[in-house]
């Protein structure tokens, strides 16, 4: 049993624990207790969220915010507070730890199973877009500083392959070249944020299918959850990331890339769920949905990339090169976006009239 859990008011005795497996980031565990009740416990990784506070800060203020909206709110997650009234529980030994209560009957998704169930996920992504469409974005403080800043992830690359601290450079040159041949269209989105063509809004930052709660026999969306990286960005950014992860055709780490490619019919879908249930989308955010997908797995791939040159510090890791692995899918479902682009610009046409 995980000590945390002592740390937290539980509806009866704790006396079962077992690890989900699900996630680069986190640790996280489903408590049982003898009276039948069930926790989620979550160990939060401080070498990439090393102020804690900034994400409790975020979360009590989102949750602030959706409880005096008159209609429409947006079920959320409600963290514990510790027997000493705090938000987390600091084990002293580097280690935080925070739990909520199970959501009964829910479950995530790694995968969507149906186009019916991306079309969720794309509502479930798109009304918390829309909940929190006049929600001061410029109050949250930024859990991971620059996270989708994609100038300051070619920053960090360059920096990576200047000290080449593994020895790794020489085997990955195509793969840098690969992502400098690319960096003026990967930027875009990051320029027109800054010189105001695309508003900035409080963003999820990681919009794949399983940071939404599904209701086991209706399939439905319950709520979003990982609010983590909730920070200041670009609604396309949100789209994008579940179009990287969720329209892919092959696993984030397939080591067959012929079978890597993007879906078209679960990107349509995608559109569809998520321009649905944010109507407060303008109409250059619409116009760059395709971009944002493109710019969020150039970006990822790159983040896996650096990773990979700095001695997998960032993303777990279960085999050797496995980093390098995952940048390759990514790299590989860019291209693919690079044939299909026209196809893309016209389905987002056909979907919203934009």
């Amino acid at each position: 049993m995980k000590e945390a859990i002592y740390h937290f008011p539980t509806d009866g005795k704790p006396c079962a624990c077992e690890q989900i497996k699900s996630g680069h980031i986190h640790e996280t565990y489903l408590i049982g207790t003898d009276t039948g009740s069930q926790y989620i416990l979550q160990w939060i990784n401080q070498y990439v969220f090393p102020n804690v506070n900034a994400i409790m800060n975020n979360m009590s203020a989102i949750s602030g915010f959706l409880k005096k909206q008159r209609s429409g709110r947006m079920p959320m997650i409600r963290y514990l507070t510790t027997k000493e009234g705090q938000s987390y529980y600091d084990d002293g030994l580097g280690g935080a730890w925070r739990a909520y209560r199970y959501v009964d009957n829910s479950i995530c998704l790694q995968r969507p199973d149906s186009l019916e169930d991306f079309y969720e996920c794309a509502r479930a992504f798109g009304h918390f877009q829309y909940a929190l469409n006049d929600f001061p974005a410029e109050q949250l403080e930024e859990t991971i500083e620059n996270f989708h800043n994609t100038v300051d992830r070619y920053r960090q690359l360059r920096e990576a392959i200047q000290r080449d601290e593994m020895g790794r450079k020489r085997e990955v040159e195509r793969e840098i070249r690969f992502l400098l041949d690319r960096e003026d269209r990967g930027c875009m989105l990051h320029r027109m944020m800054r010189d105001g063509s695309l508003p900035t809004r409080a963003t999820h930052n990681d919009t794949k299918i399983n940071n939404v709660l599904m209701d086991k026999d209706t399939r439905k969306a319950i709520c979003v959850i990982d609010l983590d990286t909730v920070m200041p960005g670009l609604s396309v950014y949100d789209f994008g990331d579940a179009i990287r992860y969720g329209a892919s055709t092959a696993s984030e780490d397939e080591t067959d890339l012929s079978k890597v490619s993007l879906d078209l019919e679960l990107f349509r879908i995608f559109v569809r769920g998520f321009c649905e249930a944010c109507p407060s989308l303008t109409p250059e955010e619409i116009r760059m949905l395709p971009q944002g997908a493109y710019t969020m797995t150039l970006e990822c791939g790159m983040r896996f990339l650096t990773d990979y040159l700095k001695g997998d510090k960032y993303f777990a890791i279960e085999r050797e090169k496995h980093n390098l692995d995952r940048a390759h899918t990514q790299f590989k479902l860019v291209e693919d976006m690079e044939q299909k682009w026209d196809d893309m610009a016209r389905i987002v046409r056909e979907e919203t009239g934009i």
